[in-house]
């Protein structure tokens, strides 16, 4: 890819991006550690939120109790669904794209800036736009594993774990312990960490990992009672977990700099948090549409719940996945889902699954159609609620039809 040294505007910055991302994913913190070397590390206290499912529910909730306080926010979370800028808030607002294209420029004015990868890129933009405007506290999201994505460089003073479980075992390994363990290796020597319900082989992991490093490892059940009776931003029986998690979380992170928690705001800022694709419910035309971002085993099932749990009697499933998913376990997840249609579009992300494969391995009562505005045509007639889940990616093509779904 030839040396790019400036970047003139916003449709040049995206693709310069979408070149970034052709490449190879090149796991190391080398690149990263000799940008910040060069650019200096900001004095800005970082929140780690590291796992396999409910990293943005998690980061959302614990932002949006912050900014409750008082705090000026910055979050960091990933993928986005139309636009990058998603990726980067500020007290939940998006940066303007002329922003964008200055951080960026100052990102390649620094030796190192033009070697970085694509998430690399975006973290590093992240952290220069929360300087730049005088966050309080930047709350980061971890990408993929934990020991070498690019957010852990910032030397985070708490780290947060939503459950793990199975993903990505192809990059971190084929077991739930390895995964585990690379994802644990984000806890600093001497640091603090805060982790939600953990099965007992992630559970040793992050153990025997503080007790190493000799960090404090605390458990969110200690330190913030059930959130059942709470109205949740983010709607879903398995998000009082995540919720729960980031109030413990900030309990701690508001004694650590002793600041005074208020029950009142703490509610506050757990009720008004909002993010698009979680359970999210909008109508269209009169069909009642459900969002979600289920993309692996262990969130379909935690999605199944929640629909159980509010007696959710769904129409029809609109589903795709990448080609590098198990799919052998989400499918008859997916067929338990709903008694209805299933409908497989046809991504436009060269890493999707074929559709008619898809659906043929899903039964006789799933059909592929040509794409997500086709599948939501199929359904248009159909009584009863229907869900589109599977990929991020699936999501995406659902928000560009209907971008005005994407904010509260």
């Amino acid at each position: 890819m030839p040396r790019v040294t400036h970047i003139n505007n916003y449709t040049d910055l995206t693709a310069y991006l979408d070149k970034l991302g052709l490449f190879h994913m090149d796991l190391t913190l080398g690149r990263m550690e000799a940008f910040w070397v060069e650019r200096g590390l900001p004095d800005i206290p970082v929140v780690h939120v590291l796992g396999t499912n409910g990293k943005g529910s998690t980061s959302t909730f614990f932002c949006s109790i912050a900014r409750t306080h008082g705090l000026k926010t910055g979050l960091f979370t990933s993928p986005h669904f139309v636009t990058p800028r998603e990726r980067v808030l500020i007290n939940r607002a998006m940066l303007e794209r002329e922003i964008w294209v200055e951080l960026a420029n100052e990102i390649l004015s620094t030796p190192g800036g033009e070697s970085l990868t694509y998430f690399e890129f975006q973290t590093c933009l992240a952290m220069l736009a929360f300087e730049r405007e005088g966050v309080d506290i930047a709350i980061m999201e971890a990408g993929l594993g934990g020991t070498y994505d690019a957010t852990n460089v910032f030397k985070p003073g708490l780290a947060l774990f939503t459950p793990i479980g199975m993903d990505h075992e192809k990059i971190l390994g084929p077991t739930l312990a390895d995964i585990a363990r690379d994802k644990a290796g984000a806890i600093r020597s001497g640091g603090l960490a805060v982790t939600g319900f953990q099965v007992t082989e992630a559970m040793v992991e992050l153990q025997n990992r503080a007790e190493e490093v000799k960090a404090r490892l605390m458990y969110a059940v200690d330190m913030a009672d059930p959130l059942d009776d709470l109205n949740l931003g983010l709607p879903g029986i398995h998000q009082s977990a995540n919720a729960r998690l980031a109030l413990a979380a900030w309990r701690v992170h508001a004694a650590n700099i002793g600041f005074r928690s208020e029950p009142r705001l703490e509610i506050f800022g757990l009720e008004s948090a909002f993010l698009p694709g979680r359970m999210q419910w909008v109508e269209i035309d009169g069909q009642t549409v459900i969002l979600d971002g289920a993309h692996n085993s262990h969130a379909l099932v935690a999605l199944k719940a929640a629909l159980v749990a509010e007696d959710v009697q769904l129409g029809a499933v609109v589903f795709a996945c990448l080609k590098d998913k198990d799919v052998d376990h989400m499918l008859p997840l997916i067929r338990e889902l709903s008694d209805g249609p299933i409908l497989v579009p046809t991504m436009e992300s060269e890493r999707a699954g074929d559709a008619c494969e898809l659906a043929a391995a899903l039964g006789e009562r799933a059909r592929s159609v040509d794409s997500m505005a086709d599948a939501l045509k199929v359904c248009s007639d159909i009584p009863g609620p229907v869900l589109v889940c599977g990929s991020l990616y699936l999501l995406a093509e659902f928000y560009t039809l209907y971008p005005q779904f994407l904010t509260a």
